[in-house]
C-alpha cells in the first residue's frame, strides 16, 4: 500500500494529501516524475502529444516510460508503429514493449490479439487495469513516465489521481471556446485531487502557408483571457500540420525545435 519512501512525490505533499493517500507501488520500480497528459474533450491530439513529450523527453537524455491509460482507445501503439508488438506477462510483473529509441510502453492493445477488438468494461474493471498498469508493469529506473488518459473526468482520471504519486499534469486543448468550457472542467478536477497543472499545450492552434508562409487561425477562441481566469500558463503552441496529424515521431526540425520549448517548460516546472 501507500509507502512515503518510495513515492515520486515523497517530500511534496501536503498533510492532508498524506493522511488520504491511496498510493500503491511496485518495490521494483523507482519512477521518479509522472506527467499525466489530459484533455476534456476528445480529438484535441492528447495522444500525439504524449507520443511527441515522451519521445522528447527520451532525446533530452532521460529514461521515459509511456502509459497509455486510455483503455477503450488505445492509440499509443499505433502512433509509435508498435501496433504488431505483444507484452510478456512473467510471474514477476508484465514487462513494457520497448521501442527502438529505449521508450518503455504499455498499452491494453499488446494484451490483446487484434487491435481492433473492442473493449466492452464496465468503469471498475477499466479503472483496475490501469491501476495494474502501474502497479504490476516492471517499469524499474524511470526518471520519468508519461500518461496518456482518455478525456473527461471519468473513472480513469480519478483513479490514476488517486493511486499514482502524480508530478503533475499538461492539459492539452484547442483554440475553441467550447473546448475551453470543457477543458476547465477537467483542470478543476485536478485542483479538487489536489494535483498541479503544469500547463496547457495548445494544439491546432493555426495552419501556415506553404506557399506565403502566412499564420491562418482556424478556430475562434480567446486563449488568453481563458489562461488568466485559470491561472495557467501557456507551455506552447503547435500549428495544425500532416506531421503532426501523422504521428509524434517523423517531425519537421520547426516542430521539433517548437516541442523542445514545451518539453523545456514541463521539466522546468
Amino acid at each position: 500500500m501507500a509507502s512515503c519512501d518510495t513515492c515520486a512525490s515523497n517530500g511534496n505533499c501536503s498533510d492532508s494529501k498524506k493522511e488520504n493517500c491511496m498510493v500503491e507501488n511496485n518495490p521494483i520500480n523507482n519512477v521518479k516524475n509522472i506527467i499525466g497528459v489530459m484533455s476534456g474533450k476528445g480529438g484535441v491530439g492528447k495522444s500525439t502529444v504524449s507520443v511527441m513529450l515522451a519521445n522528447d523527453l527520451v532525446r533530452k537524455g532521460y529514461k521515459v516510460g509511456l502509459l497509455d491509460a486510455d483503455i477503450t482507445g488505445p492509440s499509443i501503439p499505433r502512433l509509435l508503429g508498435l501496433q504488431d508488438k505483444r507484452a510478456a506477462v512473467l510471474e514477476t510483473g508484465i514487462l513494457p514493449v520497448i521501442a527502438e529509441n529505449g521508450l518503455k510502453v504499455m498499452s491494453l492493445n499488446f494484451l490483446i490479439d487484434e487491435e481492433n477488438t473492442p473493449v466492452i468494461w464496465r468503469g471498475p474493471i477499466i479503472s483496475g487495469t490501469v491501476k495494474q498498469f502501474w502497479t504490476d508493469v516492471l517499469w524499474e529506473d524511470l526518471d520519468y513516465l508519461v500518461v496518456d488518459l482518455p478525456p473527461g473526468t471519468g473513472d480513469v482520471a480519478l483513479t490514476v489521481m488517486q493511486v499514482m504519486p502524480i508530478t503533475g499534469v499538461v492539459m492539452v486543448s484547442v483554440p475553441h471556446d467550447m473546448v475551453s468550457m470543457i477543458v476547465e472542467k477537467a483542470i478543476n478536477m485536478t485542483k479538487k485531487m489536489d494535483v498541479d497543472v503544469i500547463g496547457v499545450i495548445e494544439n491546432m492552434s493555426y495552419i501556415k502557408c506553404p506557399d506565403c508562409g502566412k499564420t491562418i487561425k482556424m478556430f475562434e477562441g480567446n486563449t488568453e483571457e481563458f489562461l488568466d481566469k485559470m491561472g495557467i500558463k501557456l507551455l506552447g503552441e503547435l500549428p495544425m500540420t500532416k506531421e503532426i496529424a501523422r504521428d509524434g515521431i517523423n517531425k519537421s526540425d520547426e516542430i521539433a525545435k517548437m516541442f523542445e520549448k514545451i518539453t523545456d517548460g514541463i521539466i522546468k516546472e
